[in-house]
């Protein structure tokens, strides 16, 4: 699942590099990315952050695990 929502952040952002994606046992994804990229990760109203979170929703459905997807700003 970590791999999905890599490839969707990716094609998002500019700053590539910064991009840090942690995934924990319980099922909680991690997505860092730099300042300036936040505004094309979340979205206008946090839509494109839904989307991902909708996707990654329909990626595990049927499967035993669930997983979350938060979105942090890289220190």
């Amino acid at each position: 699942m970590t791999e999905l929502v890599r490839f969707l952040v990716n094609a998002l952002v500019s700053n590539k590099e910064a991009v840090c994606i942690n995934e924990t046992e319980d099922g909680i994804i991690t997505v860092s990315v730099d300042k300036a990229d936040m505004g094309k990760v979340i979205g206008r109203q946090g839509k494109i952050a839904k989307s991902i979170r909708t996707i990654v929703k329909a990626a595990c459905a049927g499967g035993e695990k669930q997983y979350t997807v938060d979105i942090l700003e890289a220190e």
